[in-house]
């Protein structure tokens, strides 16, 4: 997303001056946004308006309240993400599953589909899975050891982004022979928008195929659950399939940038990678504030007003759609003090989820304690494995993907033996 902040006594078509560009330096435009008001009117690409809001307290109300709704066709706004579909030329018998998932529906059909698989991702399903985790952490960190090249191997592509896709496949019961396959079209998915329509129609072809073959060899896995479920009459065909996609492509990209984002913000703080080698158990904090200091989802999904609704610090109309910077609230500095710095300490002073990287309300991320798992287990056993582990390249050369609403590390080239060549850790 980029466009141009509206003043606040200026209905569009007013031209302010433009923010710092929201591809390259993210984090600056949701601060200036969020200190020049609770909600700033903002155009999309399109031209289309929305209201931007960054402050935590304002984040939290609109994430929470049932009246910002996920799905456009509830408020009567134009279906944006349909439409965008249809233009990279994606079969119309295609879009519905993505574009009727369980994060595009709202109230009753949303509390009914993540009833269904909220117990997979239940605290006890996650903890019993993670013994599995740590081995497919330990078999990637022995591949990394063997694709380095003098020492050198990009933690992205052979770690970051093949642990993630493993272990939701795993969760879900993709066989281990197909799940090269699954990490390539949700790769393709993630980086190649052109193909959509290519990589989606055999997608969802291999995806019915697997529940027909669970259906006929039922497994302890969430596809097997699932199909249960639709014996008692819970879930149509379609939904099934949607729910697995839905799942598999969720569960990777966010969870492998956020590992990369991690790596490289401990790298370049040493005093804090310092306290974390020095007192393992500050780990799950330190996650915690990883999540809220570099998190890789910077914005929601758009939420579409569905009745007038004054929340006191800003009053929405009916069709309005807004848009809640996580960015902007996580670097609150009414609610984080000294927000810029980062402080895997920070927990101390804080009770529960303080971050609004899992967003929040009905919505919020499902799989969100099995990312803090995996991230908890691939970090720990990074830094063990390699004690002086170091980027391979200056800070400064390292390159973000220029995503909208994504921060989003292109490489992230380490240097497993530690040496690096004439240069030192530099603080980001």
């Amino acid at each position: 997303m980029s466009g141009q902040p509206v003043d606040d006594q200026q209905q569009p078509p007013g031209v302010p001056a433009p923010p710092p560009n929201v591809l390259t330096d993210p984090h600056a435009v949701y601060t200036h946004l969020r200190e020049q008001a609770a909600a700033c009117p903002m155009r999309s690409l399109d031209g289309s308006l929305m209201w931007v809001v960054g402050r935590h307290e304002g984040v939290r109300s609109v994430l929470a309240d049932p009246r910002f709704a996920n799905d456009p066709a509830s408020a009567g706004a134009p279906l944006m993400q349909v439409n965008a579909m249809r233009k990279l030329g994606l079969a119309e018998e295609l879009i519905p599953y993505l574009a009727d998932t369980l994060l595009d529906n709202d109230g009753a059909v949303h509390s009914r589909l993540r009833r269904l698989v909220a117990p997979a991702f239940a605290a006890r399903r996650i903890l019993a899975l993670r013994p599995r985790i740590e081995r497919l952490t330990d078999d990637l960190l022995d591949e990394m050891a063997e694709h380095a090249e003098g020492g050198v191997a990009d933690f992205l592509s052979l770690f970051a982004y093949p642990l993630p896709i493993t272990v939701i496949c795993e969760l879900v019961g993709v066989p281990m022979d197909d799940r090269p396959a699954w990490l390539r079209w949700t790769h393709a998915l993630s980086f190649e928008q052109e193909k959509l329509g290519e990589t989606l129609g055999p997608l969802v072809d291999h995806t019915q195929a697997l529940v027909e073959h669970r259906r006929a060899r039922p497994a302890d896995d969430l596809i097997s659950e699932l199909i249960r479920a639709r014996d008692g009459d819970r879930l149509t065909d379609r939904e099934l399939v949607t729910m697995v996609l839905s799942l598999i492509i969720a569960g990777h990209d966010t969870t492998a940038n956020f590992l990369a984002n991690s790596v490289w913000a401990l790298l370049t703080h040493p005093d804090q990678l310092a306290l974390l080698r020095a007192d393992p158990e500050l780990m799950p904090q330190a996650v915690h504030e990883l999540l809220r200091w570099c998190g890789p989802v910077l914005v929601s999904r758009l939420r579409y007003v569905t009745e007038d609704a004054d929340l006191g610090w800003a009053s929405f109309q009916a069709g309005d759609a807004v848009m809640a910077a996580l960015s902007g609230a996580n670097h609150d500095p009414r609610e984080f003090p000294d927000p810029e710095r980062l402080d895997i300490t920070r927990g101390h002073r804080t009770r529960g989820e303080a971050h609004m990287s899992f967003g929040a309300g009905p919505h919020y991320c499902l799989g969100a304690g099995l990312a803090r798992h995996q991230a908890e287990i691939a970090l720990g056993r990074l830094l063990t494995r390699w004690p002086s582990l170091s980027l391979a390249v200056r800070p400064e050369e390292l390159n973000w993907q220029p995503v909208s609403g994504m921060r989003k590390l292109e490489r992230l080239p380490l240097r497993l033996d530690g040496a690096r060549p004439g240069t030192a850790s530099h603080p980001a």
